[in-house]
């Protein structure tokens, strides 16, 4: 399950571009309880979600031409430059070479060869969000590709990273672990193909980050009520939990998690 402790692989950061901050901020406050924090007057308007003074998640105005409004996995990495140079030989594309942010770590934007965006983050003095797992909080990630046991192929060369294959309804899913430790225990995420249905019509190659939602129909409720949509309402998924997807008002995909407590 998805922890702090960060590994090479880990999901350790989290962020939304979005084209009006503080509209944004307003929804997801309203979504989860989160409190936008300002990282300071030279950050372009970027900020943090926070809960209980620990950061869930990041914010910040859209930066790239032609971007549209989406959330943003990170995958931490020890060496930005080499992982970025594996990107290329995999097949992947380099959107941002890496760079120096303010000495809290390095960042670059790639994507894979299947068209799915993620960011790499290399540690300095923050190793990544303070908080996961928990209510509210980032609980899980979940690719969605064409081919996943190609781009998978792609990700174990970046980060070495494991898979198991488990029967879902018309489909197989595989869940995805870091390549250290106990595989279950390791595990931070899964990848499923493109057309399960999920997307409601808003499919493309994507990563899409679940929070842990303790009432899913209550976030449901006051997502829509804040100009969000439900690209698929709740439903039970057995030894998973309950799951829903949705967008915030500027299109950006998120996914509920309520968990069966094995999880």
């Amino acid at each position: 399950m998805l922890g702090t402790d960060f590994r090479t692989g880990s999901p350790n950061w989290l962020d939304l571009g979005s084209p009006d901050v503080d509209a944004a901020a307003a929804f997801y406050g309203a979504a989860f309880g989160w409190q936008f924090v300002s990282a300071g007057p030279d950050t372009g308007g970027y900020g943090f979600f926070q809960l209980g003074g620990k950061t869930v998640a990041a914010l910040g105005p859209l930066t790239e031409q032609g971007a549209s409004s989406a959330w943003m996995v990170h995958f931490s990495t020890e060496d930005v430059r080499a992982t970025v140079a594996a990107v290329t030989a995999g097949g992947g594309t380099v959107r941002m070479e890496p760079m120096d942010v303010m000495g809290e770590g390095w960042l670059a934007q790639v994507t894979d060869p299947q068209g799915a965006e993620f960011a790499l983050w290399q540690p300095g003095r923050t190793a990544g969000l303070g908080l996961t797992s928990a209510p509210n909080s980032l609980l899980w990630v979940e690719l969605h590709v064409p081919d996943p046991v190609a781009d998978i192929g792609f990700y174990q060369g970046l980060f070495g990273w494991r898979s198991q294959d488990m029967a879902a309804p018309g489909m197989t899913y595989r869940v995805l672990s870091v390549r250290d430790g106990d595989q279950q225990d390791a595990s931070f995420g899964g990848a499923a193909p493109l057309g399960g249905g999920a997307g409601g019509g808003n499919e493309r190659p994507r990563w899409v980050p679940y929070f842990h939602a303790e009432d899913v129909e209550a976030i449901v409720t006051a997502a829509t009520a804040n100009g969000g949509s439900v690209l698929m309402p709740a439903v039970d998924v057995p030894e998973v939990g309950r799951i829903a997807w949705l967008t915030d008002p500027f299109g950006a995909v998120f996914a509920l998690l309520k968990p069966n407590p094995q999880m």
